[in-house]
C-alpha cells in the first residue's frame, strides 16, 4: 500500500490551518514554495539541515514583504511547515541561529567544512551538516539549500554580493567544496534575484493602488464633511 502524502494532501493539510484567503499576488508564490518543500520532504535522498531552513525562512520572508495583514504572515509560515508534518519554530530557530553566524565570522569559513566553527554557538552543528553534505554522493541538492547558502553569503560579505565576478567565483568554490552542482546553483540564485526584483516592483505597484485609493477615500470623506458643513443651518445673526 502505498503511503506517501501527495501534493494535494499537504495542499488540503495547509488549507485546514491556514483558513483566511491569500491575497492574489501572493498566492502563487505560497503555493509554489508549498510544491518544492513537498516534493523535497518525499524525496528518499533528502534530509532536513540549517541551511535549507535558513533557505525556506528567507524566501519566504523575503516574497511575503509586504503582506497585508501582517499577522496572516505567521499563520501561512505555520501551515506552510505543519502541513508537511514539520515544526516552524526549528526552521525558524535553525534559521536565526545560521544568520546570527553569519555575522561573526567571514563567508568562507562558514562555508568550509574543515572550517573552525565549534568554538561558537551552532558552529559545531553546521561545521558538521556541511562535513556530510561533502562527504554524500545521495545529498539532495534543493533551490531552498542554495538560497540558504546565498542568505549566509549576504550576511557574512554584503560586498561580495554585490561584485558579480566575486559572487560568481565564492559560489563555485562553494559548489566544489561541497560537490554541488555549480551550473544549477548559478542559474536557480539567478532565477531567485530576478524573481525578488518582480516580486518587489509587483508590491511597489500595489502599494500604489492602495496609497492612491487611500487618497481618494480621504478627498471624498472630505468633501462629504464639506458639504455637510456648508448645508447646515445657520443661526439668525441677532438683531441691533
Amino acid at each position: 500500500m502505498n503511503n506517501v502524502r501527495t501534493v494535494s494532501d499537504t495542499k488540503r493539510n495547509f488549507y485546514t490551518v491556514h483558513t483566511r484567503p491569500i491575497n492574489s499576488i501572493y498566492r502563487r508564490v505560497v503555493e509554489e514554495l508549498m510544491v518544492e518543500m513537498h516534493l523535497l520532504s518525499v524525496n528518499v535522498d533528502f534530509h532536513y539541515d540549517p541551511i535549507y531552513a535558513l533557505g525556506v525562512v528567507s524566501s519566504f520572508d523575503r516574497f511575503m514583504k509586504g503582506y497585508r495583514p501582517e499577522q496572516d504572515k505567521v499563520s501561512i509560515f505555520n501551515a506552510l511547515c505543519q502541513a508537511l508534518g514539520a515544526d516552524p519554530q526549528k526552521y525558524r530557530q535553525d534559521a536565526e541561529q545560521l544568520k546570527t553566524l553569519a555575522t561573526q565570522v567571514s563567508a568562507q569559513e562558514l562555508i568550509s567544512p574543515t572550517g573552525q566553527l565549534s568554538s561558537l554557538e551552532g558552529g559545531q552543528a553546521l561545521q558538521e551538516t556541511l562535513q556530510a553534505i561533502a562527504a554524500s554522493s545521495k545529498f539532495k541538492y534543493s533551490r531552498l539549500f542554495a538560497i540558504g547558502l546565498f542568505t549566509i553569503l549576504e550576511l557574512a560579505d554584503p560586498e561580495m554580493v554585490k561584485d558579480e565576478k566575486q559572487r560568481t567565483e565564492f559560489l563555485k568554490q562553494v559548489g566544489a567544496t561541497l560537490h554541488l552542482p555549480e551550473d544549477k546553483v548559478q542559474k536557480d540564485l539567478e532565477l531567485y534575484r530576478s524573481n525578488l526584483e518582480k516580486m518587489a516592483q509587483a508590491q511597489a505597484a500595489m502599494e500604489d493602488i492602495l496609497n492612491a485609493d487611500r487618497k481618494q477615500r480621504e478627498q471624498r470623506a472630505q468633501a462629504k464633511s464639506e458639504a455637510a458643513i456648508a448645508d447646515a443651518p445657520r443661526d439668525e445673526a441677532p438683531s441691533a
